[in-house]
């Protein structure tokens, strides 16, 4: 089946495909599935196997290729932040494990810095915890951090995402709390790859449980997340997980999402992240190019060795910039046909093109329609 083909899929239930170069975003659909990850997704689904021998040798698989002690196959990063909650508050016990996510009784607070609060803290409370937030808006120091730990804590959480860290207490010295306190350190890293460096990074680094999207920069399967950590709280995620009847029985990941995972992988940790690279930061340039000269925004092309080594085009509107608006923009990319959405870059007056999941033919797409919003009238 071709592209065209596939996309007449969505459009005979009514869905409009769309041009994705705001990056491997889950409400636009994640990053593209591999070719072979799909070929082994459709391979797996012809052959019956017991789930509960199949986690376990793919998590086993998966730490091996990563270097952690041990890993899961969790469904998605949001469904590997509940495991996390769950193995920290209930572990492996079954009484516990059955009352979730009604943690009364239990150790069952997780400190998280307030500046890092994020989109999917909701995740850690389905897996039974109480938030309990250091700090401000604006920062955390030292001290407010150890003020926030208690008898009742079962965790501390920290993100790493891009940019989320400036006025954070530095990992290191987060993680010397949670230590000196007794309480693992559980880390979402959903969308921190690549580099791929980083899988290390992190866990060589002291996290207990860390999680990375499976259907991001990997570019598995969308329902999949990658789970990993000390073995024996992996243990517990796992007994808290489908195909048991725990919490997260309804977070089933499916034997063909768990082979396409084990392959995406194998791909990602294989390639040459120069080359790949070097292959979006040409389409970045074909896009500066096209659009540098337009007058009263700014033009570059930009990454981060860390935080996003992804090339992306950043367009920033001047103080002089008399066009439309970002929100303005932004509806008429979303309006047309078809639909392109851009990649938000944090700040008000500008945007961004992520090439990750465009091909020549949707990139020129893109640089189309970028143009003739930019230089199309305000209202």
């Amino acid at each position: 089946m071709n592209n065209r083909e596939a996309a007449d899929l969505y459009r005979s239930i009514g869905v409009s495909p769309i041009v994705n170069a705001a990056g491997p975003i889950s409400v636009y659909g994640g990053g593209k599935s591999r070719p072979e990850v799909i070929e082994a997704v459709a391979a797996a689904a012809r052959v019956p196997v017991h789930l509960h021998d199949l986690n376990l040798r793919a998590g086993e698989a998966i730490a091996a290729m990563t270097g952690a002690e041990a890993a899961f196959v969790s469904s998605g990063a949001a469904g590997g932040l509940v495991l996390q909650a769950a193995a920290c508050i209930a572990g492996g016990d079954e009484d516990r494990m059955r009352r979730l996510p009604d943690s009364s009784g239990m150790k069952n607070e997780i400190v998280i810095q307030r500046c890092q609060r994020f989109s999917y803290i909701q995740s850690y409370r389905v897996g039974g915890g109480r938030l309990v937030e250091a700090g401000g808006a604006e920062g955390c120091s030292t001290a407010q951090l150890e003020d926030a730990f208690s008898d009742h804590t079962a965790a501390a959480a920290y993100l790493f995402a891009a940019h989320s860290s400036k006025n954070a207490v530095p990992f290191d010295e987060f993680r010397g709390a949670a230590r000196s306190h007794g309480v693992p350190v559980i880390v979402d890293a959903a969308n921190f790859l690549p580099p791929r460096a980083n899988i290390r990074r992190i866990l060589d680094a002291g996290a207990d449980m860390v999680v990375f999207s499976g259907g991001k920069a990997v570019r598995g399967p969308q329902g999949a997340g990658i789970l990993l950590g000390r073995a024996d709280l992996i243990a517990a995620a796992r007994a808290n997980a489908s195909p048991y009847t725990f919490v997260a029985r309804s977070m089933k990941v499916s034997k063909e999402e768990i082979i396409g995972l084990v392959a995406a992988i194998r791909l990602f940790l294989d390639e040459d992240e120069q080359a790949q690279n070097a292959r979006y930061a040409q389409m970045c340039r074909r896009a500066v190019d096209a659009l540098v000269e337009i007058p009263g925004v700014s033009v570059s092309m930009e990454h981060d060795e860390i935080d996003y080594l992804i090339p992306t085009v950043a367009i920033r509107f001047g103080e002089d910039w008399r066009g439309p608006s970002q929100d303005e923009i932004r509806s008429i990319l979303a309006e047309g046909d078809p639909p392109v959405f851009l990649r938000g870059l944090g700040g008000p007056r500008e945007i961004g093109i992520d090439p990750m999941n465009l091909d020549d033919d949707t990139l020129d797409v893109t640089i189309r329609r970028v143009r003739e919003a930019l230089l199309s009238q305000p209202s």
